[in-house]
Protein backbone atom coordinates (compact mmCIF):
# COMPACT_ATOMS: atom_id res chain seq x y z
CA UNK A 1 0.00 0.00 0.00
CA UNK A 2 1.48 3.70 -0.84
CA UNK A 3 1.49 6.08 2.17
CA UNK A 4 0.44 9.88 2.15
CA UNK A 5 1.77 11.53 4.17
CA UNK A 6 0.59 15.53 5.03
CA UNK A 7 0.76 17.92 7.50
CA UNK A 8 -0.75 21.15 8.88
CA UNK A 9 1.41 24.24 10.41
CA UNK A 10 1.50 23.95 14.04
CA UNK A 11 -0.75 26.91 15.58
CA UNK A 12 0.65 28.87 18.46
CA UNK A 13 -1.10 28.42 21.70
CA UNK A 14 -0.63 32.30 22.83
CA UNK A 15 -4.92 32.48 20.89
CA UNK A 16 -7.78 30.61 20.57
CA UNK A 17 -7.84 29.03 16.76
CA UNK A 18 -9.58 31.12 14.81
CA UNK A 19 -11.46 30.53 10.61
CA UNK A 20 -8.04 30.65 9.18
CA UNK A 21 -6.96 27.92 11.57
CA UNK A 22 -9.72 25.75 10.75
CA UNK A 23 -9.41 27.19 6.47
CA UNK A 24 -5.96 25.15 6.58
CA UNK A 25 -7.05 22.18 8.23
CA UNK A 26 -10.31 21.42 6.34
CA UNK A 27 -8.51 21.20 3.34
CA UNK A 28 -5.69 18.87 4.49
CA UNK A 29 -8.73 16.89 5.88
CA UNK A 30 -10.16 17.05 2.27
CA UNK A 31 -6.97 15.53 0.95
CA UNK A 32 -6.77 13.06 3.81
CA UNK A 33 -10.05 11.96 3.13
CA UNK A 34 -9.76 11.48 -0.50
CA UNK A 35 -6.47 9.64 -0.26
CA UNK A 36 -7.94 7.09 2.19
CA UNK A 37 -10.62 6.75 -0.03
CA UNK A 38 -8.02 5.63 -2.82
CA UNK A 39 -6.39 2.89 -1.34
CA UNK A 40 -3.61 4.88 0.85
CA UNK A 41 -1.53 4.59 4.19
CA UNK A 42 -2.47 8.53 5.35
CA UNK A 43 -0.72 9.88 7.92
CA UNK A 44 -2.38 13.02 8.73
CA UNK A 45 -0.82 15.59 11.23
CA UNK A 46 -1.35 18.76 13.06
CA UNK A 47 -0.53 19.98 16.50
CA UNK A 48 0.59 23.08 18.76
CA UNK A 49 3.55 25.19 18.68
CA UNK A 50 4.02 26.23 22.31
CA UNK A 51 7.22 27.77 23.13
CA UNK A 52 8.82 31.25 22.72
CA UNK A 53 8.21 34.24 23.76
CA UNK A 54 4.46 35.47 22.85
CA UNK A 55 3.65 32.54 24.33
CA UNK A 56 5.79 33.00 27.65
CA UNK A 57 4.53 36.53 27.85
CA UNK A 58 0.94 35.37 27.02
CA UNK A 59 1.11 33.12 30.20
CA UNK A 60 2.90 35.57 32.79
CA UNK A 61 -0.58 38.38 31.57
CA UNK A 62 -2.62 34.66 32.59
CA UNK A 63 -1.03 34.12 35.56
CA UNK A 64 0.29 30.61 34.69
CA UNK A 65 3.31 28.74 34.08
CA UNK A 66 3.76 28.12 30.10
CA UNK A 67 2.84 24.58 30.03
CA UNK A 68 -0.22 25.56 32.31
CA UNK A 69 -1.32 28.69 29.94
CA UNK A 70 -0.53 25.65 26.76
CA UNK A 71 -2.79 23.03 28.25
CA UNK A 72 -5.93 24.93 28.09
CA UNK A 73 -5.55 26.62 24.64
CA UNK A 74 -4.56 22.81 23.13
CA UNK A 75 -7.71 21.75 24.81
CA UNK A 76 -9.20 24.35 22.61
CA UNK A 77 -7.49 23.00 19.14
CA UNK A 78 -8.42 19.66 19.73
CA UNK A 79 -12.33 20.23 20.59
CA UNK A 80 -12.46 22.33 17.22
CA UNK A 81 -10.89 19.73 14.90
CA UNK A 82 -13.02 16.82 16.43
CA UNK A 83 -16.09 19.69 16.20
CA UNK A 84 -15.38 20.18 12.38
CA UNK A 85 -14.95 16.40 11.75
CA UNK A 86 -11.07 16.82 10.71
CA UNK A 87 -9.60 13.21 10.79
CA UNK A 88 -6.00 13.84 11.73
CA UNK A 89 -3.85 10.84 12.78
CA UNK A 90 -1.40 12.41 14.73
CA UNK A 91 -1.45 15.49 16.92
CA UNK A 92 1.52 16.80 18.04
CA UNK A 93 2.87 19.15 20.37
CA UNK A 94 6.76 20.81 20.51
CA UNK A 95 6.61 20.31 24.40
CA UNK A 96 6.60 16.73 24.18
CA UNK A 97 9.55 14.56 24.58
CA UNK A 98 9.17 13.26 21.13
CA UNK A 99 9.98 16.32 19.65
CA UNK A 100 12.41 17.67 22.22
CA UNK A 101 14.61 15.00 21.81
CA UNK A 102 14.61 14.92 17.84
CA UNK A 103 15.44 18.85 17.88
CA UNK A 104 18.02 18.24 19.96
CA UNK A 105 19.21 15.52 17.83
CA UNK A 106 19.29 18.11 14.86
CA UNK A 107 20.86 20.59 16.71
CA UNK A 108 23.89 18.08 17.54
CA UNK A 109 24.06 17.23 13.46
CA UNK A 110 24.37 20.04 12.56
CA UNK A 111 26.66 21.62 15.56
CA UNK A 112 29.29 18.74 14.41
CA UNK A 113 29.04 19.27 10.77
CA UNK A 114 29.78 23.07 11.47
CA UNK A 115 26.62 24.21 9.59
CA UNK A 116 25.99 25.95 13.28
CA UNK A 117 27.98 28.71 14.80
CA UNK A 118 28.28 31.29 18.02
CA UNK A 119 28.50 34.76 16.84
CA UNK A 120 27.28 37.97 18.00
CA UNK A 121 24.07 39.82 17.38
CA UNK A 122 22.55 43.39 17.29
CA UNK A 123 20.02 44.46 15.90
CA UNK A 124 16.09 45.14 15.70
CA UNK A 125 13.56 41.95 17.23
CA UNK A 126 9.81 41.72 16.58
CA UNK A 127 8.58 39.63 19.65
CA UNK A 128 4.52 39.26 17.81
CA UNK A 129 6.93 37.62 14.62
CA UNK A 130 9.93 35.95 16.63
CA UNK A 131 11.88 37.16 13.73
CA UNK A 132 15.34 38.79 13.85
CA UNK A 133 15.79 42.25 11.25
CA UNK A 134 19.06 43.19 10.62
CA UNK A 135 19.41 47.47 11.32
CA UNK A 136 19.38 48.10 7.63
CA UNK A 137 15.55 47.33 7.78
CA UNK A 138 14.42 48.69 10.42
CA UNK A 139 15.15 52.18 10.39
CA UNK A 140 11.68 53.15 11.89
CA UNK A 141 11.35 50.72 14.61
CA UNK A 142 8.64 48.71 12.52
CA UNK A 143 8.51 45.35 11.97
CA UNK A 144 8.65 45.26 7.95
CA UNK A 145 5.95 41.90 8.35
CA UNK A 146 3.21 43.09 11.27
CA UNK A 147 4.00 46.96 11.38
CA UNK A 148 4.36 46.54 15.38
CA UNK A 149 7.57 48.05 17.40
CA UNK A 150 10.88 46.38 17.22
CA UNK A 151 13.10 46.22 20.28
CA UNK A 152 16.73 46.82 19.88
CA UNK A 153 18.51 43.49 20.75
CA UNK A 154 22.13 43.43 21.48
CA UNK A 155 23.45 38.94 22.30
CA UNK A 156 25.53 36.17 21.48
CA UNK A 157 23.69 33.32 20.11
CA UNK A 158 23.94 30.55 17.59
CA UNK A 159 23.84 30.81 13.75
CA UNK A 160 22.43 27.93 11.45
CA UNK A 161 24.45 28.85 7.66
CA UNK A 162 21.41 29.22 5.51
CA UNK A 163 23.76 31.18 2.95
CA UNK A 164 26.12 28.17 2.43
CA UNK A 165 23.12 26.02 0.77
CA UNK A 166 21.73 29.14 -0.84
CA UNK A 167 22.65 27.86 -4.28
CA UNK A 168 21.30 24.20 -3.75
CA UNK A 169 18.20 25.66 -2.96
CA UNK A 170 17.87 27.90 -5.85
CA UNK A 171 18.51 24.80 -8.44
CA UNK A 172 16.32 23.01 -6.55
CA UNK A 173 13.48 25.46 -7.05
CA UNK A 174 14.16 25.39 -10.66
CA UNK A 175 14.47 21.66 -11.13
CA UNK A 176 11.29 21.26 -9.24
CA UNK A 177 8.84 24.06 -10.88
CA UNK A 178 5.56 22.23 -8.46
CA UNK A 179 7.76 22.47 -5.16
CA UNK A 180 5.45 25.22 -3.80
CA UNK A 181 1.82 25.67 -5.19
CA UNK A 182 0.06 27.61 -6.54
CA UNK A 183 2.68 28.72 -9.01
CA UNK A 184 1.87 32.19 -7.84
CA UNK A 185 3.42 31.42 -4.32
CA UNK A 186 6.20 29.76 -5.81
CA UNK A 187 7.67 32.71 -7.83
CA UNK A 188 7.38 34.38 -4.60
CA UNK A 189 9.50 32.09 -3.13
CA UNK A 190 12.38 31.97 -5.70
CA UNK A 191 12.55 35.30 -5.91
CA UNK A 192 13.12 35.75 -2.49
CA UNK A 193 16.25 33.06 -3.20
CA UNK A 194 17.61 35.20 -6.48
CA UNK A 195 17.33 38.63 -5.88
CA UNK A 196 19.14 38.48 -2.29
CA UNK A 197 21.75 36.67 -0.22
CA UNK A 198 20.60 34.59 2.45
CA UNK A 199 21.04 35.41 5.78
CA UNK A 200 22.59 32.78 8.42
CA UNK A 201 18.97 32.02 10.62
CA UNK A 202 19.69 33.10 14.37
CA UNK A 203 18.19 29.53 16.26
CA UNK A 204 18.63 30.50 19.61
CA UNK A 205 17.33 32.72 22.81
CA UNK A 206 19.63 33.29 25.74
CA UNK A 207 17.45 31.77 28.81
CA UNK A 208 18.53 35.27 30.50
CA UNK A 209 16.45 37.06 28.09
CA UNK A 210 13.62 34.17 26.85
CA UNK A 211 13.48 30.59 29.24
CA UNK A 212 10.50 28.90 27.35
CA UNK A 213 12.15 26.77 24.69
CA UNK A 214 13.57 23.72 24.22
CA UNK A 215 17.90 23.77 25.54
CA UNK A 216 20.15 24.03 23.04
CA UNK A 217 22.46 20.54 23.89
CA UNK A 218 25.96 22.33 23.64
CA UNK A 219 24.72 25.49 25.42
CA UNK A 220 23.22 25.68 28.97
CA UNK A 221 22.63 29.56 29.09
CA UNK A 222 20.14 29.18 25.55
CA UNK A 223 16.80 27.64 24.37
CA UNK A 224 16.21 26.83 20.32
CA UNK A 225 14.32 29.30 18.01
CA UNK A 226 10.45 28.75 18.38
CA UNK A 227 10.85 28.12 13.97
CA UNK A 228 13.84 26.03 14.40
CA UNK A 229 12.01 23.99 17.15
CA UNK A 230 8.88 24.18 15.17
CA UNK A 231 9.78 22.93 11.70
CA UNK A 232 11.31 19.80 13.26
CA UNK A 233 7.83 18.56 14.21
CA UNK A 234 7.42 17.01 10.71
CA UNK A 235 10.25 14.80 11.19
CA UNK A 236 9.72 13.92 14.62
CA UNK A 237 5.75 13.06 14.69
CA UNK A 238 7.26 10.45 12.06
CA UNK A 239 10.09 9.03 14.27
CA UNK A 240 13.21 10.80 13.36
CA UNK A 241 14.96 10.74 17.13
CA UNK A 242 13.34 6.94 17.87
CA UNK A 243 11.69 5.19 14.63
CA UNK A 244 13.44 4.70 11.62
CA UNK A 245 11.74 2.17 10.27
CA UNK A 246 8.35 4.45 10.62
CA UNK A 247 10.75 7.38 9.85
CA UNK A 248 11.66 5.58 6.36
CA UNK A 249 8.47 4.81 5.61
CA UNK A 250 6.55 7.84 5.81
CA UNK A 251 9.28 10.69 5.23
CA UNK A 252 9.24 12.86 2.64
CA UNK A 253 5.96 14.54 3.26
CA UNK A 254 3.46 14.10 0.69
CA UNK A 255 3.09 17.81 1.35
CA UNK A 256 2.58 20.48 3.83
CA UNK A 257 -0.46 22.98 4.10
CA UNK A 258 0.90 26.47 5.04
CA UNK A 259 -0.74 29.71 5.43
CA UNK A 260 1.13 32.29 2.81
CA UNK A 261 3.01 34.39 5.83
CA UNK A 262 4.80 31.16 7.01
CA UNK A 263 5.85 30.78 3.39
CA UNK A 264 9.58 31.62 3.67
CA UNK A 265 10.45 29.40 6.67
CA UNK A 266 8.73 26.63 4.98
CA UNK A 267 9.85 26.79 1.32
CA UNK A 268 13.38 28.22 2.61
CA UNK A 269 14.56 27.37 5.64
CA UNK A 270 13.07 24.16 5.98
CA UNK A 271 14.15 22.71 2.36
CA UNK A 272 17.58 23.97 3.91
CA UNK A 273 17.64 22.45 7.14
CA UNK A 274 16.59 19.08 5.50
CA UNK A 275 19.66 19.12 3.24
CA UNK A 276 22.04 19.84 6.03
CA UNK A 277 20.67 16.80 7.86
CA UNK A 278 20.80 15.27 4.67
CA UNK A 279 17.36 14.56 4.55
CA UNK A 280 14.98 15.09 1.21
CA UNK A 281 12.81 17.74 1.32
CA UNK A 282 8.58 17.24 1.51
CA UNK A 283 7.57 16.75 -2.20
CA UNK A 284 4.93 19.62 -2.45
CA UNK A 285 4.30 22.76 -0.16
CA UNK A 286 1.18 24.08 -0.71
CA UNK A 287 0.11 27.69 0.67
CA UNK A 288 -3.11 29.14 1.05
CA UNK A 289 -4.07 32.71 1.21
CA UNK A 290 -5.41 35.07 4.09
CA UNK A 291 -9.14 35.37 5.08
CA UNK A 292 -9.82 38.95 5.32
CA UNK A 293 -12.71 40.70 7.47
CA UNK A 294 -15.61 43.48 6.26
CA UNK A 295 -15.30 46.20 3.30
CA UNK A 296 -11.88 47.31 4.91
CA UNK A 297 -9.99 44.17 4.01
CA UNK A 298 -8.35 43.53 7.36
CA UNK A 299 -6.21 40.71 8.38
CA UNK A 300 -8.13 38.82 11.64
CA UNK A 301 -5.57 39.69 14.36
CA UNK A 302 -6.68 39.09 18.20
CA UNK A 303 -5.27 43.01 18.81
CA UNK A 304 -7.86 44.50 16.59
CA UNK A 305 -10.52 42.37 17.73
CA UNK A 306 -11.93 41.18 14.49
CA UNK A 307 -10.98 37.03 14.87
CA UNK A 308 -14.07 35.28 13.71
CA UNK A 309 -14.63 31.81 15.93
CA UNK A 310 -14.74 28.65 13.59
CA UNK A 311 -17.02 26.74 16.17
CA UNK A 312 -19.32 29.70 16.13
CA UNK A 313 -19.54 29.91 12.44
CA UNK A 314 -19.91 25.97 12.28
CA UNK A 315 -22.65 25.56 15.27
CA UNK A 316 -24.93 28.17 13.78
CA UNK A 317 -24.68 27.64 9.95
CA UNK A 318 -23.64 23.75 10.55
CA UNK A 319 -20.68 21.72 10.12
CA UNK A 320 -20.90 20.68 6.23
CA UNK A 321 -22.05 24.41 5.44
CA UNK A 322 -19.20 26.18 6.91
CA UNK A 323 -16.48 23.75 5.44
CA UNK A 324 -18.26 23.91 2.05
CA UNK A 325 -17.52 27.71 2.36
CA UNK A 326 -14.52 27.84 2.96
CA UNK A 327 -13.18 25.73 0.13
CA UNK A 328 -15.90 26.80 -2.63
CA UNK A 329 -16.08 30.61 -1.82
CA UNK A 330 -12.15 31.20 -3.31
CA UNK A 331 -9.73 29.50 -4.92
CA UNK A 332 -7.39 28.08 -3.11
CA UNK A 333 -4.24 30.18 -2.41
CA UNK A 334 -6.03 33.37 -3.27
CA UNK A 335 -7.18 35.59 -0.24
CA UNK A 336 -10.70 35.77 0.39
CA UNK A 337 -13.36 37.36 2.59
CA UNK A 338 -15.05 35.97 5.18
CA UNK A 339 -18.91 37.49 5.96
CA UNK A 340 -21.90 35.92 7.28
CA UNK A 341 -23.71 37.12 4.65
CA UNK A 342 -21.35 35.88 2.08
CA UNK A 343 -22.05 31.89 3.74
CA UNK A 344 -25.88 32.66 4.08
CA UNK A 345 -25.40 33.46 -0.09
CA UNK A 346 -23.54 29.76 -0.41
CA UNK A 347 -26.07 27.96 1.59
CA UNK A 348 -29.32 29.27 0.11
CA UNK A 349 -28.07 29.12 -3.41
CA UNK A 350 -25.59 25.89 -3.72
CA UNK A 351 -26.69 23.86 -0.60
CA UNK A 352 -30.28 24.52 -0.11
CA UNK A 353 -31.69 25.25 -3.91
CA UNK A 354 -29.12 23.35 -6.21
CA UNK A 355 -28.48 20.03 -3.58
CA UNK A 356 -30.89 20.07 -0.98
CA UNK A 357 -33.53 20.99 -3.53
CA UNK A 358 -32.27 18.02 -6.08
CA UNK A 359 -32.49 15.48 -3.13
CA UNK A 360 -35.52 16.47 -1.78
CA UNK A 361 -37.59 16.81 -4.85
CA UNK A 362 -36.28 12.91 -6.03
CA UNK A 363 -37.18 11.37 -2.80
CA UNK A 364 -40.62 12.81 -3.07
CA UNK A 365 -41.05 11.29 -6.65
CA UNK A 366 -39.83 8.10 -5.64
CA UNK A 367 -42.65 8.05 -2.64
CA UNK A 368 -45.13 9.98 -4.78
CA UNK A 369 -44.54 8.11 -7.82
CA UNK A 370 -43.20 4.10 -6.45
CA UNK A 371 -44.18 4.61 -2.86
CA UNK A 372 -40.70 4.56 -1.61
CA UNK A 373 -39.59 2.34 -3.57
CA UNK A 374 -36.05 3.04 -6.09
CA UNK A 375 -37.33 2.35 -9.38
CA UNK A 376 -35.19 -0.09 -12.10
CA UNK A 377 -33.67 1.70 -14.97
CA UNK A 378 -34.84 0.97 -18.45
CA UNK A 379 -32.19 2.80 -20.23
CA UNK A 380 -34.75 3.18 -22.96
CA UNK A 381 -33.89 7.12 -23.79
CA UNK A 382 -30.35 7.37 -21.60
CA UNK A 383 -29.33 11.08 -21.46
CA UNK A 384 -25.64 11.35 -22.79
CA UNK A 385 -24.73 14.59 -21.25
CA UNK A 386 -25.86 13.43 -17.61
CA UNK A 387 -24.85 9.61 -17.97
CA UNK A 388 -21.00 11.28 -19.68
CA UNK A 389 -20.93 13.91 -16.84
CA UNK A 390 -20.98 10.63 -14.57
CA UNK A 391 -18.06 9.17 -15.74
CA UNK A 392 -15.70 11.56 -15.75
CA UNK A 393 -17.04 13.16 -12.29
CA UNK A 394 -14.28 10.87 -10.51
CA UNK A 395 -11.63 11.83 -13.04
CA UNK A 396 -12.28 15.52 -12.81
CA UNK A 397 -12.09 15.51 -8.90
CA UNK A 398 -9.05 13.75 -8.86
CA UNK A 399 -7.27 16.17 -11.47
CA UNK A 400 -8.29 19.43 -9.51
CA UNK A 401 -7.06 17.91 -6.01
CA UNK A 402 -3.66 16.00 -7.06
CA UNK A 403 -3.34 20.38 -7.36
CA UNK A 404 -5.16 21.48 -4.32
CA UNK A 405 -8.10 23.43 -5.94
CA UNK A 406 -10.55 22.34 -4.03
CA UNK A 407 -12.99 25.10 -5.16
CA UNK A 408 -12.59 23.81 -8.96
CA UNK A 409 -13.34 20.31 -7.26
CA UNK A 410 -16.21 21.48 -6.05
CA UNK A 411 -17.64 23.42 -8.69
CA UNK A 412 -17.05 20.12 -10.84
CA UNK A 413 -19.40 18.28 -8.53
CA UNK A 414 -21.81 20.85 -8.79
CA UNK A 415 -22.03 20.85 -12.54
CA UNK A 416 -23.90 17.43 -12.41
CA UNK A 417 -25.83 18.74 -9.60
CA UNK A 418 -27.09 21.55 -12.04
CA UNK A 419 -27.30 19.22 -14.70
CA UNK A 420 -29.68 16.54 -12.82
CA UNK A 421 -31.79 19.97 -11.88
CA UNK A 422 -32.13 21.51 -15.42
CA UNK A 423 -33.20 17.80 -16.53
CA UNK A 424 -35.71 18.08 -14.03
CA UNK A 425 -37.15 21.25 -15.26
CA UNK A 426 -36.76 20.33 -19.20
CA UNK A 427 -38.40 16.90 -18.71
CA UNK A 428 -41.04 17.61 -16.26
CA UNK A 429 -41.80 14.54 -14.93
CA UNK A 430 -45.37 15.04 -13.34
CA UNK A 431 -46.04 15.14 -17.30
CA UNK A 432 -44.64 12.01 -17.83
CA UNK A 433 -47.55 10.64 -14.83
CA UNK A 434 -49.98 12.39 -16.37
CA UNK A 435 -49.35 11.24 -19.89
CA UNK A 436 -48.95 7.80 -18.08
CA UNK A 437 -45.69 7.36 -19.78
CA UNK A 438 -44.27 4.77 -16.81
CA UNK A 439 -40.92 3.93 -18.49
CA UNK A 440 -39.73 7.04 -19.27
CA UNK A 441 -40.94 8.39 -15.84
CA UNK A 442 -39.00 5.03 -14.51
CA UNK A 443 -35.64 5.98 -16.54
CA UNK A 444 -36.22 9.91 -15.20
CA UNK A 445 -36.28 9.03 -11.45
CA UNK A 446 -33.56 5.84 -11.77
CA UNK A 447 -30.86 8.51 -13.41
CA UNK A 448 -31.73 10.91 -10.67
CA UNK A 449 -31.21 8.63 -7.90
CA UNK A 450 -27.82 7.78 -9.60
CA UNK A 451 -26.56 11.56 -9.88
CA UNK A 452 -27.24 11.54 -6.34
CA UNK A 453 -25.61 8.82 -5.29
CA UNK A 454 -22.71 9.40 -7.55
CA UNK A 455 -22.87 13.29 -5.61
CA UNK A 456 -22.84 11.44 -2.56
CA UNK A 457 -19.77 9.61 -3.14
CA UNK A 458 -17.44 12.86 -4.58
CA UNK A 459 -18.70 15.14 -2.12
CA UNK A 460 -17.81 12.55 0.80
CA UNK A 461 -14.48 14.14 1.66
CA UNK A 462 -15.49 17.51 1.59
CA UNK A 463 -18.96 17.05 3.45
CA UNK A 464 -19.08 13.67 5.38
CA UNK A 465 -21.71 14.14 7.29
CA UNK A 466 -24.14 15.33 4.67
CA UNK A 467 -22.57 12.44 2.42
CA UNK A 468 -23.47 10.27 4.89
CA UNK A 469 -27.16 11.33 5.42
CA UNK A 470 -27.26 11.31 1.27
CA UNK A 471 -26.11 7.67 1.17
CA UNK A 472 -28.81 6.61 4.20
CA UNK A 473 -31.43 8.18 2.37
CA UNK A 474 -30.63 6.09 -0.70
CA UNK A 475 -28.98 2.86 0.68
CA UNK A 476 -31.99 0.71 0.27
CA UNK A 477 -34.57 -0.39 -2.04
CA UNK A 478 -36.76 1.16 -0.02
CA UNK A 479 -35.80 5.52 0.84
CA UNK A 480 -36.15 7.15 4.22
CA UNK A 481 -37.09 10.34 3.30
CA UNK A 482 -36.23 12.30 6.22
CA UNK A 483 -36.04 16.11 6.54
CA UNK A 484 -34.43 18.43 3.77
CA UNK A 485 -30.66 18.34 4.00
CA UNK A 486 -30.34 22.22 4.31
CA UNK A 487 -33.56 24.33 4.97
CA UNK A 488 -33.08 27.64 3.55
CA UNK A 489 -32.19 30.74 5.83
CA UNK A 490 -35.00 33.04 6.04
CA UNK A 491 -32.30 36.15 5.82
CA UNK A 492 -35.58 38.73 7.35
CA UNK A 493 -35.51 36.73 10.55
Amino acid sequence: MSKFYLTTPLYYVNAAPHIGHSYTNIAADVLARYKRKSGFEVLFLTGTDEHGQKVERSAIEAELSPLEFANKTVGKFKDLWQKLSISNDDFIRTTELRHTKAVQKALVILYKKGDIYEAKYEGWYCTPCETFWPQTQGPEQICPDCKRKLEEISETNFFFKLSKYQDWLTDYFKAHPDFVLPGFRYNEALSFITQQKLEDLCISRPKARMGWGIEVPFSKEHVTYVWFDALINYISAVGFENDQNKFKKFWPADVHFIGKDILRQHAIYWPIMLRALDLEPPYKIAAHGWWLIGKSQEKMSKSKGNVIDPAEMAEKFGVDAYRYFLLRDVPFGLDGTFSESSIIKRYNSDLANDLGNLVYRTLTMVEKYYSGAVPKALNLAPNSIIRNKIAVLSEEVEKFLQRFEFSASLEAIWGLINLANKHVEETKPWNLAKENKAEELKDFIALLVEVIKKVAEELSCFMPETAGKIEKQFAKDKIIKGQPLFPRIDVTK
